[in-house]
Parts: structure tokens; sequence; C-alpha cells
């Protein structure tokens, strides 16, 4: 399986954050990607390319163009405003809000931030341009015919929508990664996204459609972040009606449990019969995970990616999150010498 890397990513370090009620080292940092990169190629899983250049429209085909613009010149315009350290919003827009876009740098920090988990770095958008050129690069092996592909994205993204940040995420880049391949003619696509939290950002951006189903498995929302978004009952709108399937967890879900919630992910996903699966891999569901609460052990990975693989289907890996250091490589490559280490199978399909 090849893997796509940038080092683009050490530009972007948002350096602490505000976790619970202290302001600690961001555990979104490049140390988890080295670690990642590391342990596949120790694991020797396959060669790791560099990303090809798609430019901006695949991005502007799921972010709108604004925000993108927003993204690409943030840190410029908080550095001319007199901004010091990283740049985050201070405050929020409510419902009974004008929703007209800000001229002030300040203002729209808030418009296009939905928390302050995302700041604006100095590398921020050189890193996610690159992870967003990594997923499409992912996207384009399985068009030409790789079984399976591995993005090794930094910033993680599923948690970004059309239009706002946060999360630790900038762009969407298994939404991206979706958009093209729809756009390369295949018509249905499954996100199955497996990081402790739910995938909010790819929820937004598909809810009312139907080609592009969005299958999540992640913690109880009226318990853990992103806290809004990803109950059961959140099954898509027009089109999209019944494309959305969450299925939320309590906290400390042990194995078993989680395993028997991935069947009924992975029949939903058969049920739609699509011509790729992307997965948006977190693997904060790890049991000593620092900001998570699930109980999969790294052994456990390994099965995972051996589930995965009796889908049939051509399958990108997109790295979301997970924020264990001394477990986190060891667990991503398991996934994948999981996936590899099953045999290739035909997809079956449910009718209906």
């Amino acid at each position: 399986m090849k893997t796509i890397y940038s080092s683009a990513h050490r530009a972007h370090h948002a350096g602490s954050e505000l976790f619970g009620n202290k302001v600690v080292p961001c555990y979104e940092q490049p140390a988890r990607i080295d670690a990642i990169l590391a342990q596949v190629v120790a694991a020797k899983i396959g060669p790791v390319l560099e990303p090809k250049d798609f430019g901006r429209s695949p991005i502007t085909a799921v972010h709108t163009p604004d925000y993108v613009d927003f993204l690409e010149h943030a840190w410029q315009q908080w550095c001319a405003a007199g901004g010091e350290g990283n740049a985050v919003c201070s405050c929020r827009p409510m419902p009974d809000m004008s929703r007209r876009i800000p001229t002030s740098i300040y203002g729209r920090l808030a418009y296009y931030s939905f928390d302050s988990t995302a700041p604006i770095t100095a590398g921020v958008w050189s890193a996610a341009y690159a992870a967003a050129q990594s997923a499409l690069t992912g996207a384009q092996l399985l068009l030409q015919g790789e079984r399976a592909a591995f993005a090794l994205c930094r910033p993680p993204g599923h948690h970004a929508s059309s239009a706002y940040l946060g999360g630790y995420c900038y762009l969407n880049n298994a939404a991206i990664a979706a958009q093209s391949l729809v756009a390369d003619d295949m018509t249905r696509i499954s996100i199955l996204d497996v990081d402790y939290h739910h995938g909010n950002g790819t929820q937004s951006i598909f809810y009312a459609r139907g080609d592009v189903q969005f299958v999540s498995i992640h913690a109880d929302p009226n318990e853990d972040y992103p806290l809004f978004l990803g109950h059961a009952e959140e099954v898509g709108v027009g089109r999209g009606v019944g494309y959305n399937v969450n299925l939320p967890l309590p906290r400390n879900t042990e194995p078993q449990r989680w395993f028997e919630t991935l069947e009924v992910a992975c029949e939903q996903v058969i049920r739609h019969r699509p011509d790729a699966l992307i997965v948006s891999l977190g693997v904060d569901t790890y049991e000593h995970d620092p900001i998570a609460s699930f109980k999969l052990r790294s052994a456990d990975y390994l099965r995972l990616g051996q589930r995965l693989a009796a889908l049939g289907l051509p399958t990108l890996f997109v790295m979301e999150g997970g924020y264990n250091l001394d477990a986190i490589g060891v667990n991503v490559a398991n996934v994948l010498l999981g996936f590899d280490a099953a045999p290739a199978v035909k997809a079956r399909s449910i009718a209906g």
C-alpha cells in the first residue's frame, strides 16, 4: 500500500491549547505524524510518495471560495492588524446576530470558526493545502487501479465544514477526496469515519446528498466533542435522507461493543453499493488516548483493517485523530497491515 506524505505539515504547530480548565501542550502536533511515518517505514507497508499538486479547484469544489481565501491569507492579515502569536477567535456569532462577513480579521476569525481549537498559525495554509493534496493523490491512486492507499494527512480534516474550521481541522481532506472521485465518474462513495469524535464537518458537507454516504462511529455528542452534531436521528435531508448514519456510543465503550457497531456500519456501506470507500481513520479510540475514552487495544486495529478489507472496495485511508504518541504509529500501522494481510475479495451487495 502506498502512503502519501508531505513534510509541509511541520510548518503548522499551535504550541498550546486550553483543555478543560488548563493550558496544555497541543495534542495535535507534528510528532504525531512523525511517529506514524516512522512505523509505516519500519513495518515496510509500502513506498512513501510526495503528493501531487491538483491546485485549488478540488478544494473549492467542497469549501466556499471566500472561506478558502480567508484561510490562505488570514495569517498575513492577522499580522498586518498587529496580532501577536497565533490567531484565535474571541467571539462567536449566534443565530440572532448578523451573518454579514466582517471586514475585520478579528470578525472573520469568528465568522469562519466554530471553536477555538484550530488557531491560525504562520504555516497553517501550507500544511492544510498539502494535506488536501495528499488526499487527492490517494484518490487518484484508486482511480488508477490501486486496491488501497493511505493519505497521511495533517492537519486532520473531518471537523471542517464547507465554510468553517474547528477541532484542529481546516480543510476537509476526506470530503475533498470523495468529491474528486465523484467528479471522475464514481457515482457512489461511502465515507466511514472511525475516529472517536464525530465528523461534523463531513456530515454537514454531504447532508443533503445521496451520492456520498457518511457513516460514523463515535462518542455520544451529549457527552463528548463536537457536542452539537452526531446524534442518531440525524439521517440527512432532501436527497440525502438515509445516507447519513450516526452510530454514537457511550464513554468507556469496550472493544466488543465497538466491533458490533462496526458490523452495523459495514452493513450500511454494503447497502450503499459504493464504487470506493474512504476511511476517516482516527485511532483516538485507543484505550490510553489522552483526550478520549474508548477502550480499543493495539491488536484491535489489526482486526479493524481486516474487516475493512473484507468489504472488497477500493479504499482510501485518510488520517484524522489519535493523540497517544507512544502508540499512534503502531495503531495506524496495524490497520494498514491488517488490511494488506486480508485477501482481496469482490464487494458483496445487499439489494434495496
